[in-house]
């Protein structure tokens, strides 16, 4: 198994420490979409990150769609998004959640780093703000009632712990200082506890 893409993509990083968790060994190729388009056009002629690549040369690429499929490559009690469909439902909500902060934040930083200064639109900066703002309100609701030392869809790590965490941390770490973590406890405590596991530590962001 192949995994390629930058660790300091959320989306490349969700699939490595997923994998990680599930005790999946895999190659990981550390290519940019920017600085390596070249080399990964010849791998992947999408370039999209995260690229996955099977056993069997099967090329799969999205992160939700390359850990759907590696959730069910292996047993049920060892798979990282609940079963039973209520607990699935609240899952969903918080990946869902996740994953649009992640989006936003990199709309951010493409509008102020790739974008030319003067095309930049300060309206549409404005609205991704809001938009990833209420991302991250609405996660920090969703888990303020939560025990500190409670993952979020039970008593283990499941991936939307994983994916929260992974948002969490890449907003503050490509958007320093823009998000207080005073304000956001509950997101705070889960990103240090699951930062500090093994499977995150051998996915470093930097």
């Amino acid at each position: 198994m192949q995994l390629i893409g930058m660790m300091d993509s959320p989306f490349v990083r969700r699939v490595a420490i997923s994998m990680a968790v599930y005790g999946m060994p895999f190659e990981h190729l550390p290519l940019s979409v920017f600085r390596s388009f070249d080399q990964f056009r010849e791998i992947n002629p999408v370039v999209k990150a995260p690229t996955f690549i099977d056993d069997d040369g099967t090329q799969l690429i999205d992160s939700t769609l390359i850990l759907d499929y590696l959730d069910q490559c292996v047993a049920p009690q060892a798979r990282l998004m609940p079963q039973e469909n209520a607990m699935r439902r609240r899952a969903l909500h918080l990946v869902g959640f996740a994953l649009a902060a992640c989006e936003k934040t990199v709309q951010t930083i493409y509008e102020r780093k790739v974008r030319p200064q003067e095309k930049q639109h300060a309206p549409w900066l404005e609205r991704l703000q809001k938009q990833l703002t209420a991302a991250y309100d609405t996660l920090e609701s969703d888990m303020a009632s939560l025990r500190a030392d409670a993952w979020l869809c039970g008593d283990r790590l499941m991936q939307p712990d994983i994916t929260v965490a992974v948002a969490w941390r890449f907003t503050q770490y490509i958007l320093p200082g823009e998000f207080d973590a005073s304000r956001y406890p509950a997101l705070t405590a889960l990103s240090e506890r699951a930062e500090a596991l093994p499977a995150f530590l051998g996915a470093p962001l930097e």
